[in-house]
């Protein structure tokens, strides 16, 4: 789960929104990648810590030491990986572009030596014909992999709000959900346009082996600024992971009319077509 330091503390303009490749002292360095689609290689990087050496110790948060996020600039292909490190402290992770575009790419982690968990990012060029396909419009219902998923929640800049996910299937609430990541559901935002990225939590106690839980997942998010806000829910049922795409405005106020639903699947996807899951060697997913 999230720290308080992780989670609190930075609101508005100010907050570390992921967008820089260095802060703390810390930096994303020797980041490579396939440079086309056709290209099957490995994607790879290293965190410098303030001496300017590979740092090598990092806390668990949500179940891991590194989370590797990938999208293009579009809102399209997300990916959520957890890469293995070696020994100098290479993070790596086998790969290969489905699409072409520009990419950003997070690592988010916390140094063993840090008081707070880092977002660090750059971007990443991928060869070929572009077709961009960016969010037209809200999308706050979606269908993945049979499954169906709305959001409810007003997202309202600069103030910490609730987001209910409801997961749902052939018209049933799906009671079935799994722990994954340390919880029953994990939620990354980014804002449209530069890709923010928002640390979201989700409510209650950390899940125990073998629990389950569903429909609903309540998640508390802080929109820096008014606008649009990509959403990918991470969620597991029968050991498999389902990514599902959504897309939500701010509002200006409780009185503001959540209309603009639109049935749908990824920002500016075709609907029933969901998020990408891929996984390094060795973790479970």
């Amino acid at each position: 789960m999230d720290t308080a330091g992780h989670e609190g503390g930075h609101t508005g303009e100010t907050a570390p929104l992921g967008l820089g490749i260095a802060q703390d002292g810390h930096q994303l360095t020797a980041v490579t990648a396939p440079t086309d689609t056709s290209t099957e290689g490995s994607l790879s990087l290293t965190i410098t810590g303030p001496n300017g050496s590979p740092v090598t110790d990092f806390e668990l948060e949500h179940e891991k030491e590194l989370h590797l996020i990938a999208v293009r600039a579009d809102g399209q292909h997300f990916r959520h990986v957890h890469p293995e490190m070696n020994d100098d402290g290479t993070w790596t992770i086998p790969w290969q572009w489905e699409a072409a575009g520009t990419y950003r790419i997070f690592a988010d982690f916390v140094p063993a030596d840090a008081s707070q968990g880092l977002t660090l990012s750059t971007s990443v060029q991928v060869g070929g014909a572009y077709e961009p396909a960016p969010a037209t419009e809200p999308v706050t219902t979606t269908v993945v992999d049979g499954f169906d998923v709305s959001v409810q929640g007003d997202l309202t800049a600069g103030e910490a709000t609730q987001l209910t996910m409801t997961i749902t299937r052939a018209g049933e609430p799906v009671t079935e959900l799994e722990p994954y990541l340390g919880a029953f559901g994990h939620l990354v935002a980014l804002r449209d346009g530069d890709l923010a990225y928002l640390h979201v939590h989700p409510h209650g106690d950390e899940p125990q082996a073998g629990q389950t839980s569903g429909p609903e997942i309540v998640f508390e998010a802080t929109a820096p600024t008014e606008g649009r806000y990509l959403l990918y829910l991470d969620f597991q049922v029968d050991g498999k992971v389902h990514t599902a795409p959504l897309v939500i405005d701010t509002t200006t106020g409780k009185d503001e009319s959540d209309g603009g639903h639109s049935d749908g699947g990824a920002p500016g996807q075709e609907p029933g077509t969901g998020g990408e899951q891929q996984e390094g060697e060795g973790h479970d997913h």
